[in-house]
């Protein structure tokens, strides 16, 4: 299916996820451009091949005929009989034709031209918008994976700090209830002691 002026004003494109980015104000008003340059080609393309149809059908005169069609008249009744004017009549006829010819040619050449420096050009925008969203795509995982391993190797880091408190935790509980049984039981044996000296030593 060809492509037309509109194609181009009503073409979608999907947004990226990432600020970085063509400006779309930018895209659109390069775009704009391109339309109304091939809308003017078209017009003028179409309007060649109106006027090469006026001729081929014998509806306009090209004016190159004009100076032929008035030599007659200021030409000698003898000349007049002479096949002449019948051959100066039929070469300007084809000379408009071929000049026409070769202007829609050239037109559609320029056309053709236009359309597919259009298409290169979008081509290359929606190749390097795709590359720079790839590229923003791929750094944010790489940085999504060196976050997640610097996450990783605190939690373990972490993880191995909570477990030398715990048994900190537990070396010093176990220290303190042997330091408190060792004092109770000195303060047994004190009491003891105490208890089973005799009176007299005592001084009473």
């Amino acid at each position: 299916m060809a492509l037309t002026p509109d194609d181009v004003v009503t073409k979608q494109f999907q947004h990226v996820r990432f600020k970085e980015g063509f400006d779309p104000d930018e895209v659109d008003d390069f775009l704009d451009e391109i339309v109304v340059e091939w809308r003017k080609t078209i017009a003028e393309n179409e309007e060649l091949k109106a006027k090469l149809a006026a001729y081929e059908s014998g509806e306009a005169t090209p004016a190159a005929e004009a100076p032929a069609a008035e030599a007659p008249a200021t030409a000698e009744p003898a000349v007049e009989e002479t096949p002449a004017p019948v051959v100066s009549k039929s070469t300007p006829d084809l000379e408009p034709a071929a000049q026409s010819a070769g202007i829609i040619e050239l037109a559609q050449r320029l056309h053709d031209e236009h359309v597919a420096e259009g298409r290169a050009q979008r081509d290359q925008l929606i190749s390097e918008a795709q590359a720079q969203a790839a590229s923003i795509v791929a750094e944010a995982e790489q940085k999504g994976r060196e976050e997640r391993a610097r996450l990783e190797k605190e939690r373990t880091t972490l993880e191995g700090r909570i477990t030398e408190l715990r048994n900190f935790e537990r070396d010093y509980r176990s220290q303190l209830r042997s330091y408190i049984e060792g004092q109770l039981r000195d303060l047994d044996t004190t009491a003891t002691s105490s208890g089973s000296t005799p009176v007299s030593a005592i001084g009473l």
